[in-house]
């Protein structure tokens, strides 16, 4: 991992965050919360190149970053416009062990074992049709410089764009694959978390249901993980908390459409029993949370009865703060 300065990292220990080329890396938050990080803004400056790279600046996706900002132009927003970086989050309602996917926030969280730390990454997922799988399962292969064999379904869908796929590709920087894999214990062994040769591809629906990161990231993941580790992927767009302090929080992301035609602003979120359990207590502002569920901002809002509609915590400037990750030629080509 490359490592930022000893002064941006004490920035952004203020924050409960790490912020290093591979990863954001958060303190576990005490017994019975699951409020992790604080959100920041960003100043769009003139060398900026797109939306997809400030996201992998900052260790996000551009989809979560227009879900927080949905004002701004979603590929080149302009010079000058100050947005939020969603940062801050609540963990999912599950064990903290091993990796844990959130398909609808496009996240994926790593538990390191006996350290008490979360570390959060960026994911891109299977697209319309050929959807990442809900399930929980293991890491079953650890696979360094992978080839790869495009599938005949896949082979065929590049047929009627055009491109004629060979039987194989080999290990390099042109490999769809990029330089790592995690082969999942689920199917026929076809679901894997790897690299890219698209980084603009990851925070996005664009795979055949395999799970793809940023070059760095992968990395990173590859060498921590072993061969067994815990895997839960799961699809909850609305994610909620009591913390210990009383206060209650909604996280609210746009789901996953399941046609081409829907949309995900408007799209009905089914809500569980406990989150209409949740919503009924007392403690609960209904108008609040109803207010949540239409924004979908993609960061955790307080719903407390009686508080005012607003993030849970103040805003801090990341503009300072900034960690330059190296696109250099064979990480920039995963």
């Amino acid at each position: 991992m490359k490592r930022a300065s000893l002064i941006t990292l004490l920035l952004l220990g203020s924050l409960g965050i790490v912020n290093n080329a591979s990863a954001m890396d958060y303190p576990l938050p005490p017994p019975g919360s699951r409020l992790i990080g604080q959100n920041q803004t960003y100043t769009i400056q003139e060398g900026d190149k797109n939306l997809q790279a400030i996201a992998r600046r900052f260790n996000t996706a551009a989809h979560l970053i227009l879900e927080t900002n949905n004002t701004i132009a979603p590929v080149y927003p302009a010079p000058g416009t100050v947005i939020t970086l969603p940062s801050q989050m609540l963990l999912p309602d599950t064990p903290r062990e091993g990796i844990v996917v959130n398909l609808a926030e496009l996240r994926l969280y790593y538990f390191p074992p006996g350290e008490n730390s979360v570390q959060v990454y960026p994911l891109g997922i299977g697209q319309l049709g050929l959807d990442t799988p809900v399930t929980t399962t293991r890491i079953s292969q650890k696979i360094p410089n992978p080839t790869w064999t495009p599938t005949a379904g896949i082979r065929a869908r590049s047929l009627e764009k055009g491109i004629k796929l060979p039987p194989v590709v080999p290990a390099g920087p042109n490999n769809p694959l990029g330089r790592f894999a995690l082969r999942l214990g689920v199917g026929n062994g076809e679901y894997l978390i790897h690299g890219t040769s698209a980084p603009d591809s990851v925070g996005l629906r664009v795979s055949s249901g395999c799970m793809r990161m940023n070059a760095p990231d992968i990395k990173a993941l590859f060498e921590q993980v072993r061969v067994g580790t815990r895997v839960q992927i799961i699809n909850e767009p609305v994610k909620y908390a009591v913390e210990p302090d009383g206060k209650r929080y909604v996280e609210v992301h746009r789901p996953l459409a399941a046609a081409e035609e829907e949309n995900p602003q408007i799209l009905p979120i089914s809500q569980s029993a406990g989150f209409t359990a949740f919503v009924s207590q007392s403690g609960s502002d209904k108008t609040l949370v109803d207010k949540a569920l239409s924004r979908r901002s993609g960061v955790p809002v307080v719903v407390s009865a009686g508080a005012e509609p607003s993030t849970s915590r103040s805003v801090q400037s990341a503009q300072n703060q900034r960690v330059q990750v190296a696109e250099e030629g064979a990480e920039q080509a995963m």
